[in-house]
C-alpha cells in the first residue's frame, strides 16, 4: 500500500456497499437504510438521527444529478466520523435529477467540524461522479470489494484541476492560464452550496467541461467546506464574464463588479453546465446585460496573494466597516422613525423628560392599554427601541467581521466579543478597530499551528474561538481598553470643542474626502468616522450628528452636480450616454448614493473629480457652520423628518450643487476642452459604466455613497 493511500482513513468498506437491492420507491426510503448502515458501522449514534438531517437537506434541494447519479448528504451531530455508504439499486428511484431517477447512490454522512482532509476527500469523490467513465465502472463492478477498491483509488490518486480553485479532484479538463487564445473568451465563476461538500465542487467541474466544450477559458472558486483558494484578481480583471452557480452568498462579491453576469443556484451548474455558459457568452457581449452590483471600493477587498501589509490592512478594516453598515443603516432609521412618531424625549430616561422612555412605554402598554400619549408614540417606542438594540452591535459587528476578514469564519465569534469587551471598557469604535485586529490575528495564528488529525475537527468550532477570544479579549479588558477608552474620551471632548473656524473646517475636509475616490476607500474612511459617532450623539451631545449631516450632504453633491450639469446648464459638453446617465444621477443624488457620479468620473477624472471637491467642501462647510444635524445615517432627502435644520442642509445640498455644476461647465468649456462629438473615448467610458450605474438603482442596496 503506498503512503497516498493513507489519505483515505477508511470512508467506506464493504458494510456499508450494496449491489443490485431494492430499497424503496422513494429519496427517503433509501436513504433511511443508508443512514442505518452508517449506524450499525458504529459510524453513527443514531440512524434515524441521521436520516433526518438527511431527509431535510434533500427536501430543500434535490440531490441527483445527470447520469443516474444521487448524492444525499447531510452534515449530522450524530455522525462520529466522515462516511461514505452506497448502493447501485435493482430499483431506480427519484432523486430530482432532470435526466430521471438514479440508479447509483452515494451518502456522505459528515459531523459537525469534519477537518479539511475528509472535507477534500469526500468533495474529490463528488466531483468524480460526474465522470462517465468512473460511474462505469461503478455500475460494472461485481463485488462490494470492487467498489470500495476504486473509491479508495478515486480519493488517493487526486491530481490538481488547473481551472477550478479548490480542493483537488482525481481529474478533471485542463484549463489554461495564460492568456487566451486570440478571440477566446474568458469566464470566472464561484460555486457554493451550504454543505459545501459535494454540489460545490461538482457544479465547478460540469462548469469548466462546458466551458472547453463551448471553446471558452473558464476558472471557478470553489467556495466550499475545503480551503478556499480565490482567484487571481488579475484573472478577474481580463474576464469577460461571470457565473455564480450559488445556493449561498458568494464571499467577497465586490471583486467582480461591474463584470456581466449569469447567476443561479448550485444545481443548475451540475444540471445545465452548457445552458449557462451559454448565456455567459451572450452576457459578455451584450452591454446591457445585467452585472454584478456595487464597486471594487465597497468592501475594500482584495485577496491578491502578493499584497502588502498596508493594502491586507485596508482589506481587513474596510471589510469590517461594508458589514457594519446595515446595523446602522436600519437602526439609525428606525430611530428616527421612533422620534419622528414619539418626540425626542423618548430616548430619554424615565422621568427625566415629565414622559415614558422607549423601555417603560413598551413594558407598561399594550395596543390594548396604550400610553396617554397614543398609538402613534406607542409605535414610536418600538421603532426606538428596535434601532436602539440594532445600533448596539456597531463595534461589536465591526470588531467581528474585521477579524473574519482575517481568518475567516472562526474569527467571527473572538471578533464579536473583543467587541463587546470594548464597548464594555467604553472604548467605542476605536476600541472595536483593535479588537478585532487582535482577534483576527490571534484566529489566524492558532488556525495554523500543527495538531493531530482527532483534533483538526475541533479545532474551528472549539479551540480557536476560545483561544483567540482569550487572547483578544483579555488584552482589551486588562491592557488595551483602559488607554483607548482615555483616548476616545479626548476625541469626544475636541469635537465637543469645535465651533466656528474649526467646525467648518472639519466639515470641508470631510467633504473632499467624500468627494474624492466617489465611493472609494476615503469616502468610506469619512463615512465610517461619520456612523461610528451616532452611538455617542445625545441630546446634550450633537456634535455626532452634526458630522453625520455633513457627510451625508456632501456625498450627496457630486450626482447632483453632474445631473445639473449634464441635463441643463450644458448639455452639449457631454455625450449621449452621460445625459442619460445624468437623468438617473438626479434620483441617486437626493438618496445619497455618490456612484451616480462615477459614469462621468470614469470618463473624465481630471476635471469631474476636482469639481465634484468643491462643491462637496462647500456643502459641508455649511452644513457644519449651521449646525445642521442627521439622526440617520443614510437615505437623503428621503430623511428628512431625521434632518435638524432641514432648510439649512436642503439649502447647502444645492449651494454646493450649483457651485460643482459651475466649475465643471467653465473646466469642459476652457480646460482641455473635447467636444462631446469627438470625445469617442470618453463615451465609450462612459457607457461603459452606465449598466452599473443603472443596476445601482435597481439592484444596490444603498450603503455610504
Amino acid at each position: 500500500m503506498t503512503a497516498e493511500r493513507t489519505t483515505s482513513p477508511g470512508l467506506i468498506s464493504v458494510p456499508l456497499v450494496g449491489l443490485d437491492e431494492d430499497l424503496g420507491a422513494t429519496s427517503a426510503d433509501v436513504i433511511r437504510v443508508l443512514a442505518d448502515r452508517v449506524a450499525a458501522s458504529g459510524r453513527a449514534a443514531s440512524g434515524e438521527s441521521l436520516a433526518a438531517d438527511a431527509i431535510k437537506r434533500e427536501a430543500s434541494v434535490g440531490t441527483g444529478v445527470p447520469g443516474g447519479i444521487a448524492i444525499p448528504h447531510a452534515r449530522s451531530a450524530s455522525v462520529t466520523e466522515p462516511t461514505l455508504a452506497m448502493s447501485r439499486l435493482a430499483r431506480t428511484v427519484p432523486f430530482g435529477a432532470p435526466d430521471g431517477d438514479a440508479d447509483l447512490v452515494f451518502m456522505i454522512a459528515v459531523p459537525e467540524g469534519a477537518d479539511k482532509d475528509h472535507l477534500t476527500v469526500l468533495s474529490t469523490l463528488a466531483r468524480a461522479l460526474i465522470r462517465e467513465d468512473f460511474t462505469a465502472a461503478l455500475r460494472a463492478a461485481t463485488t462490494q470489494q470492487g467498489i470500495v477498491d476504486l473509491v479508495d483509488r478515486e480519493v488517493t490518486g487526486e491530481v490538481a484541476d488547473a481551472g477550478v480553485t479548490g480542493a483537488p479532484r482525481a481529474s478533471s479538463p485542463a484549463a489554461p492560464t495564460t492568456a487566451p487564445a486570440a478571440g477566446r473568451k474568458v469566464i470566472v465563476g464561484v460555486t457554493a452550496c451550504p454543505t459545501g461538500i459535494a454540489h460545490t465542487y461538482m457544479a465547478a467541474d460540469a462548469l469548466v467541461a462546458a466551458a472547453q466544450r463551448a471553446g471558452a477559458e473558464m476558472h471557478v472558486e470553489t467556495q466550499g467546506s475545503s480551503q478556499v483558494e480565490p482567484l487571481d484578481p488579475a484573472l478577474i480583471a481580463r474576464a469577460d464574464a461571470v457565473v455564480f452557480a450559488v445556493d449561498v452568498d458568494v464571499r467577497d462579491r465586490s471583486r467582480f463588479a461591474g463584470k456581466p453576469l449569469v447567476s443561479g443556484p448550485v444545481k443548475r451548474g451540475v444540471d445545465e453546465p452548457d445552458a449557462m455558459i451559454a448565456e455567459a457568452l451572450r452576457a459578455a457581449d451584450d452591454p446591457n446585460a445585467a452585472r454584478v452590483s456595487g464597486s471594487a471600493a465597497e468592501t475594500g477587498t482584495s485577496t491578491a496573494s502578493n499584497e502588502h501589509f498596508g493594502q491586507s490592512l485596508k482589506r481587513w478594516l474596510l471589510t469590517g466597516v461594508s458589514y457594519m453598515i446595515p446595523f446602522v443603516a436600519g437602526g439609525g432609521l428606525l430611530i428616527a422613525l421612533g422620534f419622528l412618531l414619539a418626540g425626542y424625549g423618548i430616548a430619554l430616561t424615565h422621568g427625566d423628560s415629565g414622559q415614558n422612555n422607549a423601555v417603560f412605554t413598551l413594558t407598561n402598554f399594550t395596543l390594548v392599554d396604550l400610553p396617554p400619549q397614543g398609538l402613534g408614540y406607542y409605535l414610536g417606542a418600538a421603532a426606538f427601541q428596535i434601532g436602539s438594540v440594532s445600533l448596539g452591535f456597531l463595534v461589536a459587528a465591526l470588531a467581528g467581521y474585521i477579524a473574519y476578514a482575517i481568518a475567516d469564519r472562526p474569527g467571527i465569534a473572538p471578533g464579536f466579543v473583543a467587541g463587546s469587551i470594548a464597548v464594555f471598557m467604553n472604548a467605542g469604535f476605536l476600541g472595536g478597530l483593535v479588537g478585532g485586529l487582535i482577534a483576527g490575528a490571534a484566529a489566524y495564528w492558532i488556525g495554523r499551528i500543527p495538531t493531530w488529525r482527532w483534533l483538526r475537527g475541533l479545532m474551528p468550532v472549539v479551540i480557536i474561538p476560545l483561544f483567540a477570544s482569550i487572547i483578544a479579549s483579555g488584552l482589551m479588558l486588562l491592557v488595551l481598553g483602559g488607554p483607548i477608552a482615555w483616548l476616545m474620551t479626548q476625541l469626544t471632548e475636541f469635537l465637543n470643542s469645535l465651533s466656528g473656524a474649526s467646525a467648518v473646517l472639519l466639515g470641508i475636509i470631510l467633504g473632499l474626502m467624500m468627494a474624492f475616490d466617489l465611493g472609494g476607500p476615503v469616502n468610506k474612511v469619512a463615512y465610517a468616522f461619520a456612523v461610528a459617532g451616532l452611538g455617542a450623539g445625545t441630546a446634550t451631545n450633537v456634535v455626532p450628528f452634526e458630522i453625520m449631516a455633513a457627510v451625508m450632504a456632501a456625498g450627496m453633491v457630486p450626482p447632483l452636480a453632474l445631473a445639473l450639469a449634464s441635463t441643463v446648464l450644458y448639455r452639449k459638453g457631454f455625450t449621449k450616454p452621460e445625459r442619460e446617465n445624468g437623468k438617473a444621477a438626479w434620483l441617486l443624488g437626493a438618496s445619497f448614493i455618490s456612484e451616480g457620479a462615477i459614469p462621468f468620473a470614469a470618463a473624465d477624472p481630471l476635471r469631474v473629480i476636482p469639481a465634484s471637491m468643491v462643491g462637496a467642501a462647500v456643502t459641508g462647510a455649511i452644513t457644519m457652520a449651521a449646525g445642521v444635524t442627521s439622526r440617520a445615517p443614510h437615505g437623503g432627502i428621503f430623511v428628512f423628518f431625521a434632518i435638524g435644520g432641514i432648510w439649512m442642509f436642503v439649502l447647502a445640498i444645492l449651494t454646493g450643487t450649483v457651485v460643482s455644476a459651475l466649475v465643471l461647465v467653465a473646466l469642459k468649456k476652457w480646460v482641455r476642452r473635447a467636444p462631446a462629438a469627438d470625445a469617442d473615448g470618453a463615451e465609450a467610458a462612459a457607457a461603459g459604466q452606465a449598466a452599473v450605474a443603472g443596476e445601482t438603482v435597481g439592484q444596490r442596496a444603498p450603503v455610504a455613497a
